[in-house]
């Protein structure tokens, strides 16, 4: 049964979950970040190397390298040696860091990597920019997405994460909703994650370095920014893999119609 104002909702029941903006800036980003990622792995891969400071490659030590020795290719984090021969550091005979597999594009070309980050860095921002308008003009952001009071309650908390962990996720009218879990990992991506990456990208740039002293100063020099922006880019595509997963296990045609027309079907109690 569709959703009828005035009725109750329950498992089984069509209802609109989705709301068009939502749709829209979904797909925009995930095209955006996919192109940005992978782009920005082919940008690292000429220098695969991060650093804390201000000047990075004559003047510390990296925290964390990908590279290869003797022909065996290698992850180091700190003081952390970890053998990735075939995956990082040489793959399918070529030495890189990230294999062509992963990069954008799939050759060595720095320059055509840098022209796909910056351009699809627009439709990263703009939609973003607007998406935020909407959401707090439309209340999208302070009516879905804001937790309750009751929903950051400890035992609230830690009830969804023993929830997820077994597998059962909300049914009936209470699936219509985000879960605190939702709440708070989609909160960091669009208000975290997301102007954090943008903010660092920008503080790599000299020129705007001149003209905005102050980005050096928020993250502690170009070096710390380019550590940052990699850090969260790792963390953004630990959030998409976490995504897709669930996804798949909370019924991925039933999800996909949610995301592509806005209605979704309430799912009975007997099928979790």
């Amino acid at each position: 049964m569709p959703d009828t104002p005035g009725l109750p909702l329950r498992g089984g029941d069509l209802v609109y979950r989705q709301r068009r903006p939502v749709r829209l800036w979904h797909w925009i980003n995930a095209v955006s970040v996919i192109v940005m990622l992978m782009s920005g792995l082919m940008i690292f891969n000429a220098h695969p190397q991060l650093y804390w400071g201000q000047y990075g490659a004559n003047h510390e030590r990296p925290w964390l390298e990908i590279g290869a020795r003797e022909g065996s290719g290698f992850l180091r984090i700190g003081a952390a040696n970890i053998p990735t021969t075939g995956v990082l550091g040489i793959s399918g005979g070529e030495e890189l860091a990230f294999p062509a597999l992963v990069t954008i594009p799939s050759s060595y070309d720095l320059a055509a990597a840098r022209q796909w980050h910056f351009a699809f860095a627009w439709l990263l921002v703009i939609p973003g920019i607007l998406f935020w308008l909407w959401g707090l003009a439309s209340r999208h952001v302070q009516r879905d997405l804001a937790p309750t009071a009751a929903e950051l309650r400890p035992r609230h908390l830690w009830r969804d994460i023993k929830d997820h962990a077994r597998l059962r996720f909300h049914t009936g009218e209470a699936a219509r909703r985000y879960n605190i879990l939702q709440k708070l990992s989609y909160l960091g991506v669009l208000f975290g994650l997301l102007p954090a990456m943008v903010l660092t990208g920008l503080t790599m740039s000299p020129g705007l370095d001149a003209a905005w002293p102050w980005l050096l100063d928020l993250f502690g020099g170009r070096q710390s920014a380019r550590s940052i922006h990699f850090i969260c880019a790792g963390l953004l595509v630990a959030f998409i893999i976490v995504h897709l997963l669930m996804v798949v296990l909370a019924g991925p045609l039933n999800e996909l119609r949610s995301i592509v027309t806005g209605w979704y079907r309430l799912p009975r109690e007997t099928e979790r």
